[in-house]
């Protein structure tokens, strides 16, 4: 087993391939024909000596040696993109990158924190991935991107989290509701009711069905759907109830009416997630200390929840 012998292109061809999951998109990605990439891929496994990618479903996944090399590949191009960053704002010119990986709930409102970041640093370049909490929990644990955003975190073990701004989950109904007109609604009256989810395994599904048994309830028919704007147009069109995330409802929400219901809103928070053991790129750190410095002036003050200072102090401790 000769490591030493393996290169950095070998590592990027590498990363591309587990990346993009085929070997053609990489190849496209990497301006590099396929058969080269998969010499590439061969010549890396001879090198290792153990299987790193297990193609028999028809889709590319990782071996158990695959995946650590993964994280290696990632940990090694990182430093030096970290590096060119370096140089680069060294001489003056951009001020680097990083990526930051978002359940769909948290576009409707990351947007006030990277537009105000963006303006006061237009040459930070940001890559903004966005996908359900399945996907993202995948990122995470690939640690494909340097900073995340949940509202329910993953596992902490290696990893740290603050708080930046409040997420509650409120109950809708379509507007003209028999209920919509109480000043106090006991949720075992609406259980007959269909109620519209997320896919098992959404954060905001987690949270309901957590409140529900705390308190001894079940709920009756069920519909699932793919997304928010899917289910409140849903829940608007008489289809049924739903629990959602408030900054989910747009202005107004025509169509729609928050139902008063007992021991609602759910409380849940917005929450930036990083590795304890990455190198966070110099971007990455000016965006986590613009949050630190400037929430107040981003996001309003019912919703504000400022715990940066969290990450920033675990960061810079000795």
């Amino acid at each position: 087993m000769q490591l030493r012998q393996i290169t950095f292109r070998l590592l990027q061809v590498y990363a591309a391939v587990v990346q993009t999951g085929t070997v053609s998109q990489a190849a496209r990605q990497l301006h590099l024909t396929q058969p080269t990439v998969s010499q590439q891929l061969r010549r890396l496994q001879d090198i290792v000596g153990e299987p790193l990618l297990d193609t028999r479903h028809g889709r590319i996944r990782t071996t158990e040696a695959g995946n650590e090399l993964y994280r290696v590949s990632q940990d090694v191009l990182g430093r030096f993109n970290d590096y060119r960053d370096y140089l680069t704002a060294l001489r003056g010119g951009q001020s680097g990158r990083f990526s930051i990986g978002l359940v769909n709930t948290a576009q409707y409102v990351l947007p006030r924190v990277l537009g105000p970041f963006s303006r006061w640093h237009p040459q930070v370049k940001i890559e903004v991935n966005i996908g359900n909490r399945r996907q993202m929990l995948a990122r995470f644990e690939r640690q494909d991107d340097d900073v995340y955003v949940f509202s329910h975190p993953p596992s902490l073990e290696h990893a740290l989290a603050a708080r930046f701004m409040r997420n509650p989950l409120v109950l809708v109904a379509p507007a003209g509701h028999p209920a919509s007109t109480a000043s106090s609604v006991d949720m075992a009256t609406l259980l007959g009711e269909r109620f519209l989810l997320r896919e098992s395994g959404s954060a905001t599904r987690m949270l309901f069905e957590s409140w529900l048994q705390e308190r001894g309830l079940i709920l009756g028919p069920t519909m699932q759907m793919a997304s928010n704007e899917a289910i409140r147009v849903g829940v608007a069109s008489g289809m049924g109830l739903a629990v959602l995330s408030e900054h989910v409802l747009p202005p107004g929400h025509p169509g729609l009416v928050k139902l008063p219901v007992e021991g609602l809103p759910i409380t849940s928070h917005w929450q930036f997630i990083i590795w304890r053991n990455r190198r966070l790129p110099h971007a990455a750190w000016s965006f986590l200390r613009f949050a630190h410095q400037h929430l107040e002036d981003c996001i309003e003050p019912q919703w504000l929840s400022n715990e940066t200072h969290r990450l920033l102090d675990a960061l810079e401790a000795p």
